[in-house]
């Protein structure tokens, strides 16, 4: 007899989890439970989100809800009587009434070794704060905020200049082998999940278009750090003679200026695109996006358009 399984998710992240559960022969998902469609693009037009899509390509039942708070949405989940719920960056939080349905509770896929970066946006903050290494957690949910026992965690080494989106997708993938792995014995109630430690817990807060800011005053790997973190969204924005530009990947470089922090150093097509850092620190722009064009290369971008030694990098609120 298979397993019954009720899947929660809204973002990218959760699809390959999705993918992972729908291709084997042991479970069923029985039910998708996406956030709404919203209006999105130029057209403004209601798109769903990566879950809801999955899973109408993958032709799996699915209920895009506003909230799971009312009596509806309490009986439509009820009457599943699953097995499992597995939840992956689905948006919301579950009333302890949800998490009391599933037979074997609710399990969620999270991208960082807990109790580390607890939150909403754990993966951006990792590389923001400058982590080496990071990971993904299989965790059994309870009502606090991302607090409960862990089954067991898979880490990953965080490239010297790999942005929030790269580690993004290698984390989606990790956490769906490792949920695969786990699966059987959670299911059959042999797998244990062990307590948090009670120290070394931080919180990866939502990001904000304020989070564009870029803090050159700070030492260029702290710098740097903040922009591959911020990258893609919501972008590492400066102000560069009136144009707005992302600076979508960066590093710190050997070297010392005696300019004020956010200055071009030195900018040319053969060599790249160097700006001043606090104390005294250079900063390394590798990728870029000019208004209206698409990320590119710094060398690529200096081509056409290359500021002088002096020009601010002005950071944008």
């Amino acid at each position: 007899m298979t397993a019954k399984i009720v899947f929660m998710g809204t973002a990218a992240f959760s699809v390959p989890a999705l993918r992972m559960l729908a291709a084997r022969t042991d479970v069923t998902v029985s039910l998708v439970i996406s956030q709404p469609s919203r209006a999105a693009g130029r057209g403004k037009q209601p798109t769903p989100p990566p879950v809801a899509a999955a899973a109408l390509e993958l032709g799996l039942r699915l209920e895009q809800p506003e909230s799971l708070k009312s009596d509806e949405v309490h009986a439509l989940l009820a009457a599943e009587e699953a097995d499992l719920f597995v939840v992956a960056a689905y948006g919301q939080i579950l009333r302890q009434r949800t998490l009391d349905l599933p037979r074997r509770g609710c399990v969620n896929i999270h991208g960082s070794l807990l109790p580390r970066w607890r939150g909403a946006a754990p993966i951006s903050w990792s590389i923001a704060a400058g982590d080496a290494t990071t990971g993904v957690a299989i965790m059994q949910m309870e009502r606090g905020l991302d607090t409960g026992p862990v089954f067991a965690q898979r880490p990953l080494m965080i490239g010297d200049t790999e942005t929030a989106g790269e580690l993004h997708d290698r984390l989606a993938a990790l956490g769906a082998d490792l949920l695969c792995d786990l699966l059987p014995g959670i299911l059959d109630g042999s797998a244990a999940a062990a307590p948090q430690p009670a120290r070394g817990a931080t919180y990866a807060r939502m990001l904000t278009r304020a989070d564009r800011t870029i803090p050159f005053a700070q030492r260029a790997s702290s710098v740097a750090d903040w922009i591959n973190g911020m990258t893609p969204w919501p972008g590492a924005a400066a102000l560069v003679e009136g144009e707005l530009v992302l600076l979508c990947r960066a590093r710190p470089v050997d070297g010392t200026h005696a300019l004020e922090a956010g200055q071009v150093v030195a900018a040319d097509a053969r060599s790249g695109l160097f700006l001043a850092a606090g104390d005294g620190t250079v900063l390394e722009v590798l990728e870029l996006q000019r208004a209206g064009k698409r990320v590119m290369p710094a060398k690529v971008v200096l081509n056409g358009w290359c500021p002088a030694t002096g020009t601010r990098f002005e950071p944008v609120a």
